[in-house]
């Protein structure tokens, strides 16, 4: 399968790296900025690397152009896709400019997930924009009551950053996390969407 790389930037966000073959998103990663300007950027989305590609030692996860390790872009350059990728880039930055986009028609690689994990990922992509779940709900909803770490893992590791809205996830006594991007990252997104916690 030749993966495809495309780069782009959204303004006051930051950058986006969409992993595609054809109309299928292999993997899809978000690098916030800071919320400060000259702070640079807040770590991506930690995501499970591919079947064997290894991530580093620290636990801090590579760009996804070294992650996906398959030779058909090298590491560094950058791509922009052929119109398909660049439409869901736009729709992308569109959903962090706070218009109501979903992306729920958008066909995501789960082939490496679960039965348990695949459920997660689905019921997030049908949590409707502006409602959040808490980590044992969703467990709850994904047919695994009492599995809210595992819910919480999935998150943490969720490889279609913002195309599986694992901001609109809660803790029960609060916000809860947001993998290595942080919290301040999540209360902005939920923002977006009407939601203040």
């Amino acid at each position: 399968m030749r993966a495809e790389q495309t780069r782009y930037r959204v303004p006051d966000w930051g950058v986006g790296e969409l992993w595609t073959s054809n109309r299928l998103v292999l993997a899809h990663d978000f690098r916030f900025e800071a919320a400060a300007p000259t702070a640079g950027f807040v770590e991506g989305f930690r995501v499970d690397a591919p079947k064997g590609v290894h991530g580093p030692p620290t636990g801090t996860v590579p760009p996804l152009s070294i992650r996906m390790g398959n030779g058909s872009v090298s590491n560094g350059q950058r791509e922009r896709g052929g119109a398909w990728r660049d439409v869901l880039a736009e729709r992308i930055a569109a959903f962090l400019a706070g218009e109501e986009v979903t992306f729920d028609d958008i066909e995501l690689d789960l082939s490496w997930t679960t039965p348990f994990q695949r459920a997660v990922a689905e019921i997030l992509r049908r949590l409707p924009r502006g409602e959040v779940v808490t980590y044992g709900e969703l467990a709850a909803l994904a047919g695994h009551p009492g599995a809210q770490r595992a819910a919480g893992s999935f998150c943490a590791r969720n490889r279609f950053a913002l195309l599986v809205p694992c901001h609109r996830v809660v803790g029960s006594e609060g916000i809860g996390g947001y993998g290595s991007t942080g919290v301040a990252v999540k209360r902005r997104l939920l923002a977006l969407e009407g939601i203040v916690v």
